[in-house]
């Protein structure tokens, strides 16, 4: 079994060997989206604009939790895709053990700063007093799903780096099912009541499930990468080196958890503020459906794009960016056609509300007017992650939700009201795909100076 995953990674054509990882990956995250979207579904059945605002203004705490997962995840997924190309396995394994092991310490220290911190928290990501109490009973449960989410997490990404990818989907995609089954239980009268909270209950018991599949996996000894006590070994070397490639792909949660919360204060002067934020929330909930489906695409180029590099097999390496950057713009552009297309059908499943309807149809046609601005950022986000050039991945992290959306949602809804924030990201995604183009040259350069230049290809 661990030579044929090997072989995907390093010997099978780069093309059908992201394919091979990516849709299995795809559909995992398709089928987490599930959570996001069954819940927003079912509590939209409550006919309450009051419960769709509250999961809104939860969102930005539920990205900065993702992105925390993704500093320790992501980097050891890079880092043990390096080291299973340089046939370094004990490297491997002591990489994901000890992130796993500090995935669990920092999961409860998140949970309970959270539970201490929970109305302030709210207050500052655009609660209003009406609001609040279901915000509450919502972000709870997030918190408490802390506690599994961070570890499932570092486990899923450590069964990507080694392509491993049938058990991540099952463990996903099982949670998900579960979710569907439990949400309308925990949430109406028929069943346990608890409304809002309810849903966000429901959401924790299923991911507790993906994390006991995850946990039965690696303790089962299937697994090429082994987790065992004896690899546990935290040191500032690993924790840095790990930290430091997994950043940029949490500051792309980070931002976008800013800038979601930006926008919900923007909007909060305005007349109909807590009909545009349960708009904005829903426009955000499909945004990440596409969201979704690009990363899951990423989750089958990384481990090949590592394995090569840390093989330093430069061939390899570029075919698999060159064939990555063509299907990451084709991806954000099918995207970009369903939702423009499908605008005000996919908020009707959400809300009858003729306003809501109104300005969730603007809002999600102005959040993807440009969004292979989107897929060429995290491409070239992840790209500069495995070829060591963390600091540059880094600030591309930052431009699109970040540098560049910031300003603009300051300052366009105060001159223009709501018309402000649709122009918003359309500008700042402009912005993105011009400094992302002229980065792609500098991105081959570094590449191959690395691998050729590196003494350390794991470090």
């Amino acid at each position: 079994m661990g030579k044929s995953k090997e072989s995907v990674l390093g010997e099978m054509e780069p093309s059908k060997a992201i394919i091979k990882l990516a849709v299995p990956a795809t559909m995992a995250l398709l089928a987490k989206a599930v959570y996001n979207i069954v819940d927003t579904a079912y509590i939209g059945m409550l006919h309450s604009d009051i419960a769709l605002a509250a999961v809104g203004v939860t969102l930005p705490l539920l990205l900065i939790m993702v992105s925390v997962e993704n500093i320790f995840a992501a980097g050891a997924a890079v880092l043990a895709g390096r080291q299973l190309g340089a046939n370094d396995k004990d490297g491997a394994n002591t990489t994901a053990t000890t992130t796993i092991g500090l995935s669990v310490v920092i999961g409860a220290i998140l949970c309970v700063a959270g539970l201490v911190f929970l109305e302030p928290l709210l207050r500052s990501f655009g609660a209003s007093d009406a609001v609040l109490p279901q915000a509450k009973d919502y972000a709870f449960w997030m918190f408490i799903a802390a506690l599994a989410n961070l570890p499932a997490q570092s486990m899923n990404c450590a069964a990507r780096a080694e392509s491993s990818v049938k058990i991540s989907s099952i463990a996903v995609i099982a949670g998900a099912a579960l979710n569907v089954v439990l949400d309308p239980v925990f949430m109406f009268d028929w069943g346990f009541g608890l409304g809002v909270g309810g849903a966000s209950l429901a959401t924790t018991v299923s991911q507790f499930v993906t994390f006991g599949i995850l946990a039965w996996f690696y303790l089962s000894g299937k697994s090429i990468i082994k987790i065992k006590p004896r690899f546990f070994k935290p040191n500032w070397n690993l924790v840095k080196t790990v930290t430091l490639i997994g950043i940029p792909t949490a500051v792309i949660q980070i931002c976008l958890a800013i800038a979601t919360s930006l926008t919900n204060i923007a909007a909060k002067p305005m007349p109909d503020a807590d009909l545009i934020i349960a708009a904005y929330g829903v426009v955000q909930r499909l945004i990440l459906i596409g969201c979704y489906v690009v990363m899951g695409f990423m989750q089958g180029y990384q481990p090949v794009a590592s394995y090569a590099f840390g093989a330093r097999n430069e061939d390899r390496f570029h075919a698999s960016v060159r064939f990555s950057l063509k299907a990451s713009l084709l991806l954000t552009v099918v995207v970009e056609v369903v939702y423009i297309l499908l605008s005000r059908p996919l908020i009707m499943l959400f809300n009858s509300n003729p306003s809501v309807i109104g300005y969730g149809a603007k809002l999600l046609i102005s959040q993807v007017a440009l969004y292979p601005a989107f897929g060429l950022c995290y491409m070239m986000t992840i790209t500069y992650q495995t070829i060591g050039a963390s600091r540059y991945g880094l600030f591309l992290s930052l431009i699109r939700q970040g540098l560049f959306y910031v300003p603009f949602i300051l300052v366009l809804p105060r001159r223009f009201g709501v018309t402000g924030i649709y122009f918003a990201q359309p500008a700042a995604d402009l912005l993105t795909i011009l400094v992302c183009v002229l980065s792609v040259r500098l991105m081959k350069k570094t590449a191959s100076r690395n691998m050729l230049c590196e003494s350390d290809p794991l470090g």
